[in-house]
């Protein structure tokens, strides 16, 4: 069976990508900018922009399952030509936003939301891939930790629950080649609930960087990332960090559970990545 992966360009994507080939199954790689795309020697691509349905026939052609993210703005459109070109299954990369009790208007769950909606009212085998916090979330930090300055956070002892994207991966693989993992809705989390001042921590001892946290107020950093994050998902993530602070972040079984292994730690995705974070 063919798999058409979308968002190739992304870590979950591109990992999965390369596990899927090294395993002997046949797939294709789906992005806006395909030329753009490095995949392992043999892997066609293909372009497809969710955001325009003329691209979707030709990317579905011969599929039988799709990798698919979370961009909902034709996805009525992209279920019909999937349905036309014979796909049986969908694995979609949504969000543990969505398990909040405004997910339809949270601005962070809103597109996972809108998808799982319009997935659950398709005839199509739908599976639901739902992590939390990606681990890769911390190269916001690099910069910081690169200069010497000190890692600026509105609540420091906010925690989650970090997850490496490679489990991520490793998980749609599972689902997309085991027909038992289908059909359900999976939560996934990494090992251990941490603090963003302990992610900091880890960081520094995995890259050899000293570096402090510094406490700011909600309107600095706000105004700190307004270049590249619209106002409303800032104001979402602050109210966010202000409801987990001090409080223990959910952990689930559900990496171990369609993988054979536990979830990787965040110290762990620290190690491998340090070279970000050296000065």
């Amino acid at each position: 069976m063919l798999t058409l992966v979308t968002g190739c360009r992304g870590r979950v994507g591109s990992t999965l990508v390369s596990l899927l080939h090294r395993g002997g199954h046949a797939v294709r790689a789906a992005s806006r900018k395909p030329g753009e795309l490095s995949l392992p020697p043999g892997v066609p691509s293909v372009a497809c922009d969710l955001g325009d349905p003329g691209t979707f026939a030709d990317a579905l052609a011969g599929v039988g399952s799709v990798f698919l993210y979370a961009e909902p703005s034709h996805v009525t459109e992209f279920l019909a030509a999937a349905r036309t070109a014979g796909v049986a299954h969908i694995v979609l990369l949504s969000s543990s936003a969505v398990l909040g009790p405004d997910a339809a208007s949270d601005p962070i769950a809103a597109s996972h939301h809108a998808m799982e909606q319009a997935l659950g009212d398709s005839p199509l085998t739908t599976t639901f891939l739902r992590p939390g916090a990606f681990a890769g979330n911390a190269y916001q930090w690099s910069e910081s930790f690169r200069s010497g300055r000190p890692v600026e956070l509105p609540y420091p002892h906010s925690r989650t629950s970090p997850i490496d994207e490679a489990d991520i991966a490793e998980a749609a693989l599972a689902v997309l080649t085991d027909t038992r993992l289908r059909g359900a809705a999976y939560h996934l989390t990494g090992p251990e609930s941490l603090t963003a001042a302990e992610q900091v921590g880890l960081l520094a001892a995995a890259s050899g960087s000293p570096v402090t946290v510094r406490t700011v107020s909600r309107a600095a950093w706000k105004e700190s990332v307004s270049p590249s994050l619209p106002e409303e998902i800032a104001e979402a993530l602050l109210d966010y960090w202000a409801t987990t602070a001090g409080s223990p972040a959910e952990l689930t079984g559900d990496i171990e559970k369609l993988t054979g292994r536990p979830a990787r730690t965040f110290a762990a995705w620290a190690a491998g990545h340090a070279a970000a974070f050296r000065a």
